[in-house]
């Protein structure tokens, strides 16, 4: 089975800016109501996706108090929860963070190590790629980072 998730938010100020679970250094962070990491966000719904579940607004719904400033790794734990009971497992994950900057490759590694711990799988299963927008749209113009995932799921039974 396989699912698929988009995600995107808009820079703010004054907030860090965490992709794949890691901060990475730059002028703006993401604005949203959890932590904002696109990146997780488009992996779970993409997870979500492939087991035929609600995308994650239904177990993190937004305006929550939960939900305030949780780190979107507790979400992807979730998923792995309700893999497990639902006897399912993650085969991988691939995904597409489309920003102008700031450059997130070098921190590659350190995102598919969380991304992996918080999943349950490899971090050589997480499929971490980045691209420019080519300056169109509001990627383009700097005011957002978007990310695309799929994921592969199978029965464990």
């Amino acid at each position: 089975m396989i699912g698929i998730g988009y995600d995107v938010h808009q820079f703010a100020e004054n907030r860090p800016l965490i992709l794949g679970g890691v901060e990475i250094p730059h002028s703006h962070g993401l604005d949203g109501h959890s932590d904002a990491d696109v990146l997780c966000h488009a992996i779970a719904d993409a997870v979500l996706g492939a087991m035929g579940k609600p995308d994650i607004g239904h177990y993190f719904p937004p305006g929550e108090d939960f939900c305030k400033d949780i780190s979107s790794l507790k979400i992807l734990e979730k998923c792995r929860q309700l893999l497990s009971e639902e006897k399912l497992s993650l085969t991988n994950v691939d995904s597409t963070l489309i920003a102008e900057a700031p450059k997130v490759l070098p921190h590659r590694e350190a995102m598919q190590a969380k991304i992996g711990e918080a999943l349950g799988i490899p971090p050589s299963r997480v499929g971490i790629k980045a691209t420019t927008n080519e300056t169109m749209g509001f990627v383009g113009r700097k005011e957002g980072i978007a990310a695309m995932a799929v994921a592969m799921v199978t029965t464990t039974a």
